[in-house]
């Protein structure tokens, strides 16, 4: 079974404590130049996990990604009528 995952945008003072992160979830991502990381973890344990890590010195803030709250199911998309065309012919 697949658990609900929540990813974390941690900003960070600077870069050195980021390695400290891997204790509380996977690292994705860390970006150098904007000093932020992406961290995942439960879904069920991240708002403890968001006021954990602001307490820490060398956190700015951390924002919640709205990935898991974005509708991705369109409804009313028409294919195009070119490309329909198109594969009826067999080109």
């Amino acid at each position: 079974m697949l658990t609900e995952r929540q990813a974390l945008i941690v900003w960070l003072h600077s870069l050195k404590p980021a390695k400290s992160l891997r204790k509380y979830g996977n690292i994705h991502y860390v970006s150098k130049k904007m000093k932020y990381a992406v961290l995942y973890c439960n879904h069920a344990e991240a708002r403890e996990l968001a006021e954990k890590l602001t307490g820490f010195s060398f956190v700015k803030k951390v924002d919640f990604s709205e990935k898991p709250f974005l509708k991705v199911d369109y409804e009313n998309s028409r294919p195009d009528k070119a490309k329909e065309y198109d594969y009826k012919i067999g080109v």
